[in-house]
């Protein structure tokens, strides 16, 4: 994962690249912030999901995905319109990820909201809305004839996404969060979920939490795909090393390793010799 901000867009796009001629490395990550939410508050970042398209169409093999797009910055009828567009240009490599949007303690992901003049409901109202989200979006992607959608937070007359994303029957979906509320969501819809992993034991817990939530709605828990992002240390390959280990035997299966700015040359080779090559 390399998180669009504080960095040049040339300096992303030679580690997605990179990265792509390397097989060992199965996907790449971008974040999905409208300003800095570390270092210099004034410092660069870029949109996410106009960037994804940019290096969508510069790679040829990543699976490549937003980690996680905020459902708060975009109408979810809007946002499976562009997601297609970037499945389309991507071959159909595209993971789409979702979240509920920024915590509210958040304050440097709070600004953000008020400078786009972005709405920034409570919780209850951001996973109420992300569930009928996950819902029209799965239906744009799949129903071939105009529906009507009368939800509580979302409305649509006449819908309809056309063109279709490549990925049949739709790109997978990856959902994520830690909350009770976002996992009950989680089991419902998605394919992957992934979760911070600043705390793997904590992660884990929240996990058996969404086993009991797919239990609940006869779903197997064994369909979601656990991942996981992890901070990489450029001086302590060893510290990340022990962490991806202790995430596989937790039983994730996708881990995202993060990669912090600025990015030394070929740090893509470095992270597959002495993180994921290591660990096997």
């Amino acid at each position: 994962m390399t998180a669009p901000s504080q960095v040049d867009y040339h300096d992303v796009l030679r580690v997605w690249r990179e990265a792509d001629a390397i097989p060992e490395i199965e996907h790449a990550w971008l974040f999905d912030h409208l300003m800095p939410i570390g270092g210099d508050p004034s410092g660069p970042t870029y949109e996410g999901w106009t960037l994804l398209s940019a290096l969508a169409a510069q790679t040829r093999r990543l699976r490549l995905g937003l980690l996680v797009t905020s459902n708060r910055f975009r109408p979810p009828a809007m946002l499976a319109k562009i997601a297609a567009t970037v499945d389309i240009v991507s071959g159909g490599r595209l993971d789409f990820g979702i979240g509920a949007g920024s915590r509210p303690g958040h304050p440097l992901a709070r600004r953000e909201y008020a400078a786009h003049g972005l709405p920034f409901h409570d919780f209850t109202h951001a996973v109420e809305s992300l569930a009928e989200a996950c819902t029209v979006i799965r239906r744009l992607w799949t129903e071939t004839e105009p529906f009507d959608f009368h939800g509580t937070h979302v409305q649509l007359g006449g819908a309809l996404c056309s063109p279709k994303p490549v990925q049949r029957p739709h790109p997978p979906i990856l959902i994520g969060g830690r909350s009770a509320p976002v996992l009950r969501v989680v089991a419902e819809h998605a394919d992957l979920w992934n979760i911070a992993g600043d705390d793997i034991d904590a992660a884990t817990h929240r996990g058996a939490l969404l086993d009991r939530y797919c239990a609940e709605i006869g779903r197997d828990p064994a369909s979601i795909i656990r991942s996981i992002h992890l901070p990489v240390s450029y001086d302590g390959s060893g510290i990340t090393r022990d962490a991806i280990g202790r995430a596989i035997d937790a039983g994730f299966q996708h881990i995202v390793l993060g990669l912090p700015a600025p990015y030394p040359a070929d740090v893509a080779r470095w992270v597959t010799d002495e993180l994921i090559t290591a660990s096997r």
